[in-house]
């Protein structure tokens, strides 16, 4: 988590993205995503859907959960809207302007496609439902300009996103950080990661941004006024 963090937070400064400046309302967009999902990860945990090594994890439990599970919402956030503000500022969305409402549609159908066969399995169902309701809110009704931007920075977040959930699912170490019930989620994995948690890497980059996005043209129509 340190090593997550060092990195985005030295260059938030950085005079081209300036990511200090989205700090508002980028904090209580990672606040708003830490209660939801700090929230489902108690129940999850008290309910066995996971739980958590305790070689990896220091003994302090808060709520159920380590301590480094609850800087994990705090950080990640963070370093994932990063890259989004990264490519705001150096990229040019590309196939992305073209695609986003079609690649919406597609996570969509996905997701629907899930929660019918797999409603069964917590894990799967509650994934798929919030990242489904996010993305038809955005899709049907807010209709954002910046989703193209969201989309490029999720497809290039999941790089880093996999290799820290490749490290907590046991993919460097001889047994897993947080360990899956198998009978809670599908069982297809991308090495030692369950395919649920590419949904779950949306919906935990689309919330933060969304609040930030708005704090941000909050703050510009106020200024118009």
């Amino acid at each position: 988590m340190l090593l997550s963090f060092i990195g985005p937070f030295a260059l938030s400064f950085d005079k081209k993205v300036a990511f200090y400046k989205f700090w508002p309302g980028l904090f209580l967009g990672i606040l708003i995503n830490a209660i939801l999902f700090i929230g489902w990860d108690y129940w999850f945990t008290i309910s066995g859907v996971w739980s958590f090594s305790t070689t990896y994890t220091y003994s302090l439990r808060l709520l159920e959960l380590p301590i480094e599970e609850w800087s994990f919402f705090l950080v990640v956030p963070y370093a994932s809207v990063f890259i989004y503000a990264c490519l705001k500022a150096y990229f040019k969305p590309g196939l992305f302007k073209e695609l986003s409402n079609a690649i919406s549609i597609i996570f969509m159908l996905i997701c629907v496609l899930w929660i019918f066969l797999f409603h069964e399995k917590t894990y799967t169902l509650v994934n798929s439902s919030i990242a489904l309701f996010v993305l038809a809110l955005h899709h049907f009704y807010l209709k954002r300009d910046w989703m193209m931007w969201f989309w490029f920075a999720y497809f290039v977040h999941l790089i880093p996103f996999f290799i820290i959930n490749g490290v907590l699912t046991g993919a460097v170490t001889p047994e897993p950080v947080v360990f899956y019930n198998s009978t809670e989620i599908i069982g297809l994995r991308l090495v030692t990661i369950p395919i649920e948690d590419s949904i779950y890497a949306l919906s935990c980059l689309l919330i933060p941004i969304s609040i930030m996005e708005w704090w941000n043209e909050k703050k510009l129509n106020n200024s118009r006024k």
